[in-house]
């Protein structure tokens, strides 16, 4: 699957579910007949929503971790604690579960947000803050994460 765009909006309704934007809906077309896996963020207050093959890929790296290793053992509990399969319905909407809904504080506006080949959704007003508090620290944090590598001429935009 190649990498995911955008940052959409849409609204949960009475139930928890959400309705996918005709724009991301058109990207997972080739991967939403095997189903998503969504699951709490390690580092944030949301979601994230990934393709089943993406899903597989992950799996197959903590799947090579020693389980007798108690810290492995810890990360891979926490890592898949709340874990959920989801399918989109006939309706194109995803049906987040409460227990998950609660981790996120998700209350009614919700943020999509495109993350290479997963989806972090988002409480509306927390993407917000999260985005607006790391601004300041950007420019710094895109030297740190990116400027050490040695990239060839052509592969430079």
């Amino acid at each position: 699957m190649e990498s995911l765009i955008g940052t959409y909006e849409c609204k949960t309704d009475t139930k928890g579910r959400i309705m996918l934007s005709s724009g991301l809906k058109k990207q997972l077309e080739g991967v939403v007949h095997e189903g998503f896996v969504l699951k709490r963020s390690v580092f944030q207050s949301c979601l994230e929503l990934y393709p089943m093959s993406e899903w597989n890929k992950i799996m197959s790296k903590v799947a090579k971790l020693n389980r007798f290793v108690k810290k492995n053992n810890d990360f891979i509990r926490l890592f898949t604690a709340g874990v959920k399969h989801i399918e989109l319905d006939a309706s194109s909407r995803l049906l987040l579960p409460k227990d998950l809904l609660g981790y996120s504080k998700i209350k009614k506006e919700v943020v999509l947000s495109t993350a290479v080949s997963m989806i972090e959704i988002w409480d509306k007003e927390l993407y917000e803050h999260a985005i607006n508090g790391a601004v300041d620290d950007f420019a710094e944090l895109a030297e740190q994460v990116m400027g050490g590598l040695n990239l060839e001429e052509d592969e430079l935009s």
